[in-house]
């Protein structure tokens, strides 16, 4: 080969090379910036967008609650792994990477690579959980337009209020929130800890919602359950606090819903189950049965908690504002590992039928009483009108 060949071939091959490295190049560009874009979730009561490293315009029944979600590992956060953090001065947490890691119609799972791992529910409440992960994390939730933050206790939850819609910051595990400097919500959270962000509409933050709280807050109520109607179809949405446990609700007849719950452990826990009148036929009369036993109705929380660990499952009732047609069902469960509950409304209907009027009537259960009883009223009314002439 002469030189001029020699001269070609590497000129060939030099230039090979350069377009490679271009289109490799190229590659790069194209994924980072489709990983760089953000994604937009809008369900029936919550949007919000995942955009870099934080999670931003979170609105739950149209109301925007806090503008952007930012969450980091101490260690980065702060000026070192072994360097303590004044809860007060994180302001514009930089955030790590976030991504979208699994989605369905009603949670979205999204990871960041500090570790933790934050869970989107679309639900009436518009949960938000962020779990630490293992390594100790640092969260900053920057609030919307008109939504003010005050602490309640010590470093134990932070209220915050907008213009239709409040919510309520509560730490499960050891760590601590607060109101920073700018007015904002910060969250130390130690690794296996986890931060719940929950909401209701102007006025629902009751004595019972912060009952609901507390049990969230101290671990006795492990998981919680959403049931609705969209479209005519019946949606289920569960969101879980504990690590160790898992559960699927689903509507097994017109009148029943099931909740299976299933824990590593055998400590048994509470569920709330939010059920709407048209999942379960009536909100006025709900019997509960667990793994095919009637569960005992308890009278009051502290005999609910009670029957952790008990000889029985027990349950309570909490109906909602008449309008709102639904209720809160506390099951606590005695034991686990794998258990079912039943809430059954078809019991309201037995023993009663419809006079075609709208009105049900009762009987003592003998063939034909109804109807005898129809027949001596309008005697009745003829006996009357005789007596009145």
């Amino acid at each position: 080969m002469n030189r001029n060949a020699v001269v070609a071939v590497l000129i060939a091959a030099m230039l090979g090379v350069s377009v490679v490295a271009a289109a490799g190049a190229g590659a790069s560009s194209v994924e980072s910036s489709a990983t760089s874009q953000s994604e937009t979730y809008a369900g029936s009561h919550l949007e919000f967008e995942t955009s870099g490293s934080a999670l931003t315009n979170y609105a739950v029944g149209g109301e925007t609650v806090f503008s952007s979600v930012a969450v980091d590992s101490r260690s980065d956060a702060s000026s070192g792994a072994n360097a303590g953090i004044d809860l007060g001065a994180v302001v514009n947490l930089e955030g790590a990477g976030l991504s979208v890691s699994a989605e369905s119609q009603t949670k979205t799972r999204i990871e960041s690579e500090s570790g933790a791992t934050l869970s989107a529910h679309d639900n009436e409440r518009g949960i938000l959980v962020v779990r630490a992960g293992g390594d100790a994390q640092v969260v900053e939730a920057q609030l919307g337009e008109n939504v003010q933050a005050s602490a309640e206790g010590d470093g134990e939850r932070v209220v915050v209020e907008g213009d239709d819609r409040n919510g309520v910051f509560l730490v499960i595990g050891d760590g601590d929130v607060t109101v920073n400097e700018e007015g904002n919500v910060a969250a130390s959270l130690e690794g296996e800890s986890t931060l719940v962000f929950r909401s209701y509409e102007d006025g629902e933050r009751t004595d019972e919602t912060k009952s609901q709280e507390q049990l969230i807050a101290d671990g006795s109520a492990a998981a919680e359950v959403y049931v609705e109607q969209r479209d005519g179809e019946t949606v289920t949405d569960s969101v879980t606090y504990a690590e160790d446990l898992t559960l699927e609700a689903k509507q097994e007849s017109e009148r029943r819903v099931d909740v299976t719950v299933d824990r590593a452990i055998k400590e048994g826990t509470i569920v709330m189950t939010t059920v709407e009148e048209e999942t379960v036929g009536t909100v006025e009369d709900l019997e509960v049965r667990v793994d095919g036993e009637a569960a005992v109705q308890a009278s009051s929380q502290s005999e609910l908690e009670s029957a952790i660990g008990g000889e029985g499952s027990a349950y309570m009732v909490s109906q909602h504002a008449e309008a709102d047609a639904k209720a809160t069902v506390f099951v606590a469960f005695n034991h686990f590992s794998e258990r079912t509950a039943s809430i059954d409304g078809s019991g309201a209907d037995e023993g009663s039928s419809d006079d075609g009027t709208g009105s049900s009537t009762e009987s003592d259960g003998l063939p034909g009483f109804g109807a005898l009883a129809a027949l001596l009223g309008l005697l009745g009314t003829g006996v009357a009108a005789r007596l009145r002439r």
